[in-house]
């Protein structure tokens, strides 16, 4: 029988799983001994082990980046919790240029297990400053894993994957899939990190998801499928490494790519799967290719406008008819699209 959990019931089944196993793991950041627990996913942590292993830290991420870092260097496994990813950028130095650097610039003498949790999303409005998917700096340095994982199963798989790792790893989740449900194990299991995940099969095109936009392609699959259009959805789960050859031979075997990205277009996630895949395919196979993202523009805080920013499913499904058919389609957006996805296993 399936055992099914919310995304925000893996990632804490996964942490406490991990402390209980190995009792160098410690979980660190705002609100993670607060009540509701960053969405829940810290809840009960702190009476379960203890304050010396969980506990909450002062808004100073630089500096308490600086000592999960220093905490890894000295043989903990620190899983340093942020509530938005946009206040990473305060401690973009600790983790360029220490964390990612160290084994290099030690010869291989130190290691970094440290896990960053970053949350991204849309909420209620929280605009320029809250809303950022800035997953496409940490996937353009080397020495930073990158896991944006979509499904609850994978999303337990990949926590538990990255807090066992000795690099250091940067955790995406977006704060939409906190609810979402599926199949995932009462047991401890790695998802191992550059391996995409077909969520579902098509035959006309490729529709790749990253993080939440996997959410909003399976919608919009269901969408297409009113007009005979066979599309094939892909989570990437791990940002970097990426899993080129799972998007390519499906690229190449549909002959129509469309990357939709919880982030902007330029220079993005969705830029580099694109480029990818024409650099494997150019003169080999007949391609058309397309990304869609956040409009270029500053993440605005107006419920109408975002609506126009942020991609959803009869946005996607418009696109992917035109890569198909060359022809314009049209879905209202307020559709049965927009009725919770749960996540069927086991994967």
């Amino acid at each position: 029988m399936e055992r099914i959990l919310s995304y925000r019931d893996a990632v804490r089944e996964a942490t406490a799983q991990e402390m209980a196993r190995d009792p160098s793991v410690i979980v660190l950041g705002m609100g993670v001994t607060d009540f509701e627990g960053v969405y829940g996913t810290t809840q009960g942590l702190a009476q379960q082990f203890g304050g010396d292993r969980v506990f909450d830290t002062p808004v100073a991420e630089e500096g308490m980046t600086g000592i999960a870092i220093g905490a890894a260097l000295a043989g903990l496994r620190p899983v340093h919790v942020h509530i938005r990813m946009d206040f990473l950028l305060l401690a973009m130095n600790q983790l360029v240029n220490v964390a990612a650097k160290a084994r290099y610039m030690y010869g291989g003498a130190v290691s970094v297990p440290l896990v960053v949790r970053a949350i991204v999303g849309r909420s209620w409005g929280q605009g320029a400053q809250h809303s950022q998917g800035l997953q496409s700096l940490f996937m353009h340095i080397p020495g930073l894993r990158v896991v944006a994982p979509t499904t609850p199963y994978d999303a337990k798989g990949c926590l538990i994957r990255a807090i066992r790792d000795d690099d250091p790893v940067i955790f995406i989740e977006h704060r939409m899939l906190h609810m979402h449900r599926g199949h995932v194990p009462d047991t401890a299991y790695e998802v191992p990190f550059g391996k995409a995940r077909v969520l579902a099969p098509g035959r006309d095109i490729t529709l790749v998801g990253i993080s939440y936009m996997a959410v909003e392609a399976l919608r919009a699959r269901a969408l297409l499928a009113e007009s005979g259009i066979d599309a094939e959805v892909i989570d990437p789960v791990s940002l970097s490494p990426l899993d080129s050859d799972t998007i390519v031979g499906s690229a190449a075997r549909t002959g129509a790519l469309l990357v939709v990205d919880n982030g902007w277009t330029n220079c993005g996630a969705s830029a580099e799967i694109v480029a990818r895949t024409a650099e494997r395919l150019q003169g080999q196979t007949p391609i058309r290719l397309q990304r869609i993202g956040f409009a270029p523009v500053t993440c605005p805080t107006a419920k109408n406008l975002e609506s126009l920013f942020y991609p959803d499913a009869p946005r996607i499904a418009a696109a992917a008819h035109m890569l198909v058919r060359g022809v314009a389609a049209s879905w209202p957006s307020a559709s049965r699209a927009a009725e919770l996805v749960e996540f069927r296993g086991p994967f």
